[in-house]
């Protein structure tokens, strides 16, 4: 038997694949931000939003589970402890999972704006429930 070797994630096939791990912990407000025009380190920040430091540390821990599952183990996770706001990073792809206080404090959209916007929808928010802020959810092509 050969073994099949995993060939290094896309950045938007990544970037669904961490989408849908988050929506699938009950995240919030799941962004994607197109910063390759802008930023030297990253192609693509995924901003979510979890209720508690619990929600959050089980949003960092699904998405881990799955990039690792895919074959894409993170250079660093920080903040997870506390839990308020946990970055991972995935090379091409930053993840920032936030309570919502912090969020609003920090305002990641706002502080890259220029950047191209996408919300993710899971298949039950596209058959048309909506998210926390009213939203719905589109998904980019």
């Amino acid at each position: 038997l050969i073994a099949k070797q995993k060939q290094q994630l896309d950045v938007l096939e990544k970037t669904r694949l961490i989408v849908e791990a988050a929506l699938d912990v009950k995240a919030e407000d799941v962004a994607a931000l197109d910063v390759r025009e802008l930023s030297s380190f990253a192609d693509v920040f995924v901003v979510a939003t979890g209720r508690s430091d619990r929600q959050v540390r089980a949003i960092a821990d699904s998405i881990e589970k799955a990039m690792k599952q895919a074959g894409s183990v993170p250079l660093g996770i920080e903040g997870y402890a506390e839990g308020r706001w946990v970055l991972i990073d995935l090379d091409d792809v930053i993840v920032h999972v936030f309570i919502p206080e912090a969020r609003e404090h920090y305002d990641i959209e706002r502080l890259w704006s220029d950047a191209p916007q996408a919300s993710f929808a899971s298949a039950q928010r596209a058959e048309g429930e909506r998210s926390s802020s009213g939203r719905v959810p589109r998904e980019q092509p």
